[in-house]
């Protein structure tokens, strides 16, 4: 699967939003000056290549502050929570059952303003509590080749989500522990730009599922929230054209566009396998070590999320 990159003429306004400097060496200078960090912090590895360094500045607007925490974070997950960072190879049949029962590729075109849609559906399926594990797993895998593949820069992040067979059963399999840790890595660890989210196909189920996260998102971003009872509704704030053809859309079927991440998942295996021992080494940090009460917060309770 080919992730579009931003046009010309995109780059231009991703350029202003982003606060990218106009000068490219600029940029190289503040990659080198984050290289230099990195080399300073005896706890954390050194095989970040200049290319996610750029998505990670870009994810930051250019703050290096911003950026080194970013950086910090993105290794200490990776030794917090081994069950999303661990055995990351999708011929594993865990993470198949995963491929084979949540379509939720990202879609390779992107909208005017470059901004990329991922869409996210389940099949039908009454899956078990540690499967919502594997599936994170796989969402943050998805996450670490982005990284990789989008150094050009795109505008931030729209997600589509299905909500056709949600039901009370499969939301009591996402335990609120679970739930913390991934939306602590995904949004403290990654350089994510979330600026729109789209629910469709509503019921009841999901006002209960969002009273559930939304107590825990800074008000901006629950503002950035969306539900919808018609598809037509969802046309007017995403380009029809980018939706795969079960949604009505021109970007082919979301089962097609599935596989092709899968194949791409497998073909990241040796990276992912050499990526098993790139995390933060506790016992190096300067000062004292950060614990899970640290991360997470006391069991049962949210840490408020920050996202830009």
């Amino acid at each position: 699967m080919t992730l579009v990159q931003p046009t010309p003429d995109m780059r231009v306004s991703i350029r202003e939003e982003l606060r990218e400097p106009e000068n490219p060496e600029d940029i190289e200078k503040d990659v080198k000056l984050i290289r230099e960090w990195l080399e300073t912090q005896p706890h954390l590895p050194k095989d970040m290549d200049d290319a996610r360094l750029r998505t990670f500045l870009r994810g930051c607007k250019f703050s290096l502050e911003k950026c080194k925490r970013k950086l910090d974070m993105y290794y200490t997950m990776r030794n917090a929570v081994p069950e999303f960072f661990s055995n990351r190879d999708i011929k594993r049949p865990e993470l198949q059952l995963v491929c084979e029962y949540v379509h939720g590729p990202p879609l390779p075109g992107l909208t005017p303003n470059g901004r990329r849609v991922t869409l996210i559906r389940a099949i039908d399926h009454e899956f078990q509590p540690h499967q919502v594990n594997d599936a994170m797993k796989v969402a943050l895998m998805v996450g670490d080749i982005r990284l990789a593949e989008e150094s050009v820069g795109i505008a931030g992040d729209i997600y589509i989500l299905d909500a056709a067979v949600a039901t009370p059963a499969h939301f009591a399999k996402f335990s609120p522990a679970v739930v913390k840790k991934f939306l602590i890595c995904v949004q403290e660890a990654y350089p994510v730009k979330l600026k729109e989210v789209h629910v469709i196909n509503v019921s009841p189920l999901v006002d209960t599922i969002l009273n559930f996260v939304k107590p825990f998102l800074k008000e901006k971003i629950r503002n950035r929230i969306h539900l919808h009872t018609t598809m037509e509704s969802l046309y007017k704030m995403v380009p029809r054209k980018l939706l795969p053809t079960e949604y009505g859309g021109e970007a082919g079927s979301i089962i097609d566009i599935g596989k092709e991440w899968v194949k791409k998942l497998d073909d990241y295996t040796e990276w992912f396998a050499e990526q098993e021992n790139s995390k933060a080494n506790e016992s190096l940090r300067p000062g004292a070590p950060k614990t899970s009460d640290d991360l997470f917060g006391m069991e049962g309770t949210f840490r408020q999320l920050s996202i830009d």
